[in-house]
């Protein structure tokens, strides 16, 4: 069978640059991972806002309705059926989330403060830290 030649597969003849070339090429460059820190946070952000959210909705069902441990396990299940494809939804990091939103009551330290820590960090906090006080501090 004959091999077909695509443009990758060729060499690239690189002239020299023009002048000015190497000092925009590095002002892309850190343009590129300016954007790429910037969309990193963003998806942290939304991420344990949402698990926040969730916290707080198991919390007010279990007050609510009187919801035991075992409709965790059963959210944990149908969470992970419902996305295959996305890690967090365990039983423990749903008792997580409501640990968290418990530890957590003003929205707008969420959004402002706790929200800029990735998960992992305020799951530490909550594990390692015995009250609000302290955990402020170290948010």
């Amino acid at each position: 069978m004959a091999k077909i030649e695509t443009m990758s597969d060729k060499p690239v003849r690189l002239t020299a640059p023009p002048e000015g070339y190497a000092d925009w090429l590095a002002d892309l460059k850190g343009r590129i991972h300016t954007a790429q820190q910037r969309a990193t946070l963003a998806v942290n952000r939304e991420l344990v806002l949402l698990y926040w959210q969730i916290g707080r909705d198991i919390l007010a069902r279990q007050a609510e309705q009187g919801w035991g441990a075992k409709v965790i396990e059963r959210l944990a299940q149908d969470l992970r059926i419902a996305f295959p494809d996305m890690k967090g939804f365990s039983r423990a990091n749903l008792m997580y989330m409501r640990a968290f939103a418990e530890a957590w009551t003003d929205a707008e330290f969420v959004q402002q403060a706790a929200a800029q820590l990735p998960w992992g960090h305020n799951v530490v906090l909550l594990d390692r830290l015995p009250g609000a006080e302290i955990r402020r501090w170290y948010v």
